[in-house]
């Protein structure tokens, strides 16, 4: 759309179990038994009052201040929507392209509009290129592993068959960035991650990035390395069902991409015979002056055709396929984070048979296995949230997209009509 993609309200937390599985028919019969988390990691209703922290002493906010979600195309500062007042804005926009001895790259101006105190400054504008975004993201795996970061469009593109330098690359490029910062500052904890501040607002990132940011990647180091040995014995049957549903979503989204790429391939095809086809009758126009009123009315109807499809096709592939890529790149982020979590399960299953394995009388767990079981009722709760918000964001990502595809093609074959 012209507009830009515009992100999506975000929800509250709630349980699993309190949404229909979305592979599920209607029928209670057909889903078959109500999922259960495993009973040693049901959350507890303390969890969600208090503050709760990793082994390394890095706190993990399960409560933080309201999200701030979408702009719908517009900065202002006391936008309200669902009862939030926004406090943050970001967009992505003017793209420049810098030629220099190395290397030739593009980059992009970030403009920051907020009231938060943890700004020093109301409004930030910095340039930011592909690589800064990619650093991002991956500081924000690092210090916020229980959490769904929202994917980058990929970064490679097959040589000679896409300009990554030309207009439309770098137009679609540019909205997919956009679209990923708004995902963050819709988010109520990535939004206030430090890493997400310093990208705003620094004006040399490289110094950042050099010094890099060690208190806060010991949290993401945690995790990463806790897999040792530890092998799941099973997942929770919500978990799992998130587990599946990921599968098979990815596996159709990725049939529909395919099928739509071979679509746009066989239109634009198509497109080139049309645009040889309809001046033949021009032509033949000239040649006949009996004929010539019929045969230009003909080479017009069929430049109209012409002009129709190009639009067409031009509409899917920046509008349509770009959320097809996303929302496949965003279900291995979920399975990714899904991952994590067994892992983290897996050693506070095994933490557990160590202790019933030494057979001594302790009056209490061990701080170890406690702070371990903390990080899975984490895990557990934060990844309840995002999968929530995520349906949601899809449910309305979708519904607009399909419902705006399904008028275009309306639009198009009232203009094919139209012209007959």
């Amino acid at each position: 759309a012209a507009g830009g993609p515009k992100p999506l309200p975000s929800s509250g937390p709630k349980s699993l179990r309190e949404m229909p599985h979305p592979l599920a028919t209607s029928s209670s019969e057909e889903m078959g038994p109500a999922l259960t988390p495993s009973p040693d990691l049901l959350l507890p209703r303390s969890i969600a009052d208090k503050d709760l922290s990793l082994p390394n002493g890095t706190p993990v906010d399960t409560s933080s201040p309201a999200s701030s979600s979408s702009l719908l195309n517009r900065l202002q500062l006391d936008d309200d929507f669902d009862g939030e007042t926004r406090d943050l804005f970001v967009t992505v926009d003017d793209p420049k392209k810098h030629v220099c001895t190395m290397e030739t790259y593009i980059t992009y101006r970030v403009t920051t509009k907020t009231t938060r105190a943890e700004f020093d400054l109301p409004e930030y504008s910095v340039r930011r290129r592909y690589q800064d975004f990619d650093w991002l993201r991956n500081k924000l795996e690092e210090s916020q592993p229980t959490h769904l970061i929202p994917p980058l469009p990929e970064k490679f593109v097959v040589k000679g068959v896409v300009d990554r330098f030309s207009e439309e690359f770098v137009e679609t490029r540019r909205k997919a960035l956009d679209k990923f910062l708004k995902r963050i500052t819709d988010h109520p904890v990535l939004s206030f991650n430090e890493h997400f501040n310093v990208f705003l607002t620094a004006k040399d990132l490289n110094a950042y990035k050099k010094q890099g940011m060690a208190l806060l990647s010991k949290m993401g180091e945690s995790v990463k390395y806790v897999t040792g040995g530890y092998k799941l014995r099973s997942r929770p049957l919500e978990f799992a069902a998130i587990g599946e549903y990921l599968d098979t979503f990815s596996l159709k989204l990725g049939t529909i991409d395919r099928i739509a790429q071979r679509i746009i391939k066989e239109q634009l095809e198509y497109l080139v015979e049309l645009r040889e086809y309809g001046p033949v009758y021009s032509t033949w126009g000239g040649l006949e002056v009996e004929l010539s009123e019929p045969l230009e009315g003909v080479s017009a109807c069929i430049g109209n055709c012409c002009t129709a499809l190009e639009e067409l096709s031009e509409e899917m592939t920046e509008d349509f396929l770009p959320v097809l890529r996303e929302y496949i790149l965003y279900s291995e982020s979920m399975k990714n984070v899904l991952k994590k979590r067994d892992q983290v399960q897996a050693e506070y299953e095994a933490k557990l048979e160590a202790v019933a394995l030494k057979k001594e009388d302790r009056p209490k767990v061990p701080t170890d296995v406690e702070k371990c079981q903390d990080r899975v009722e984490c895990f557990n709760a934060d990844l309840k949230a995002d999968m929530e918000r995520w349906q949601n964001n899809k449910r309305q990502d979708f519904r607009q997209l399909l419902m705006g595809m399904a008028d275009k093609n309306i639009q198009y074959y009232e203009k094919v009509c139209g012209t007959a």
